[in-house]
């Protein structure tokens, strides 16, 4: 097994502390010369966050090509492939149906958008949603090379799987083929360990960028939609999460949080499920015991089509939009919020403030005011984070229960 890098969870809570205190100091302070400020904003925050998060990222496709196709070629059982699938996926969408319907309730009971009166002005150009019928073309490439460099996720997993069968297939033919892919899925995982290594100064980076550029102001505006929001984020990562795990695993939850909280702090720092991507599979196979077949298959598909944290925001902030404009949504209105939610997370990048883009597809469907989407916009950035948190954290949960479903859990690693 690979060993990770020591105390790596106090070095990133660390270096987000300095991250805030730094980024504080100079937005706030009129003492320091501009130009000083300048070059630590582009050359310090800027460019070690986007090296930090150029360097996640680079190994997105290769990592998910490899540990795809390694755990599908050495499956023995062609059905247990099916029942992952179909178990990933159900699992999945009902989280993300759960997640959007708490944020209605909420939405519906405590009223974000009542008495609002917003100084915001729209975006100048208001984003565009894709529809279904590109998000289903879009799982079959015409060329998967492209298809890679454009991080198209859902055409990297249907091809790896699509690979790895192949190879399942004429691995007598091939010497054990193979093995030469579980070999290099071995050494991208190293490699996550070098780049993890730096991780406490990536996540200086990137939260002293946040701070230098919004200030910790940001919440003056459109205060109870945030705290609302805030509130059912944090509802779903505990109690939907703790009692799907209780009710299908009865594992130990204090565990898996535990576990976790390295994930959830790279996801913050990025606001990217998949940049996050090598740490949830590093931490789901070696932390949390997950088998490395499951793993390769319910994090990559989880990272595209998981979206609670999206989905919670999407239904806020629809309620709140509503509200705010004086339109009172029917009971029928909120099912079609929910159908919607679910339906368009299918097709949401795993990239930051992606949500803000199928928001549209949602407004747009019961004629809300779609420049209202400056007001969310104005106020994204640290829910994004959030929201990506929640994100993986879902993505290893699934995963926890789909192997432990198909005895491929390992307990004795889980509660180690």
């Amino acid at each position: 097994m690979i060993d990770a890098p020591k105390n790596l969870t106090r070095n990133i809570l660390l270096g987000m502390l300095a991250g805030f205190v730094l980024g504080a100091i100079l937005y706030y302070s009129n003492f320091l010369p501009l130009s000083l400020k300048d070059f630590i904003d582009i050359y310090v925050f800027n460019l070690g966050s986007s090296v930090f998060v150029n360097l996640l990222k680079l190994l997105i496709v290769p990592l998910v090509f490899f540990s795809l196709v390694s755990g599908i070629s050495s499956l023995t059982n062609m059905t247990s492939l099916g029942n992952i699938t179909l178990k990933t996926v159900s699992l999945y969408l009902s989280t993300t149906a759960i997640a959007v319907t708490l944020s209605l309730i909420v939405g519906s009971i405590f009223k974000p958008g009542s008495g609002y009166s917003s100084s915001i002005s729209p975006p100048d150009k208001l984003p565009q949603g894709q529809g279904i019928y590109e998000t289903i073309l879009d799982i079959f490439p015409s060329n998967i090379i492209e298809a890679m460099a454009n991080n198209q996720m859902l055409a990297v997993v249907f091809f790896s799987i699509l690979f790895g069968l192949a190879l399942n297939k004429t691995n007598h033919l091939t010497n054990n083929f193979s093995e030469s892919f579980e070999k290099l899925n071995t050494v991208f995982m190293q490699l996550v360990i070098m780049i993890i290594s730096f991780a406490p100064i990536g996540v200086f980076c990137l939260i002293g960028k946040f701070v230098i550029a919004d200030g910790l102001d940001i919440f003056q505006e459109a205060f109870k939609y945030v705290t609302l929001l805030i509130l059912v984020l944090f509802i779903h990562a505990f109690v939907t999460y703790s009692l799907i795990l209780k009710m299908f695993t009865n594992l130990s939850l204090l565990t898996f949080f535990k576990k976790m909280r390295e994930v959830a702090i790279f996801a913050f720092s990025t606001s990217s499920s998949a940049a996050t991507i090598p740490v949830t599979l590093k931490t789901v196979q070696d932390s949390l015991g997950v088998n490395k077949n499951v793993a390769s298959f319910v994090i990559p598909v989880g990272a595209t089509i998981n979206m609670d944290g999206t989905a919670i925001m999407q239904g806020m902030a629809t309620v709140f939009i509503a509200q705010m404009s004086g339109i009172d949504l029917s009971l029928i209105q909120y099912i079609q919020v929910v159908i919607l939610a679910v339906v368009t997370s299918i097709g949401t990048a795993a990239v930051p403030s992606a949500g803000t883009i199928t928001l549209v597809i949602i407004l747009q469907q019961f004629g809300l005011p779609l420049e209202a989407i400056g007001i969310i916009l104005a106020v994204d950035r640290i829910l994004d984070m959030l929201r990506t948190s929640v994100n993986v954290t879902g993505d290893a949960a699934v995963a926890c229960i789909v192997a432990n479903s198909e005895g491929l859990l390992d307990k004795n690693i889980y509660n180690k």
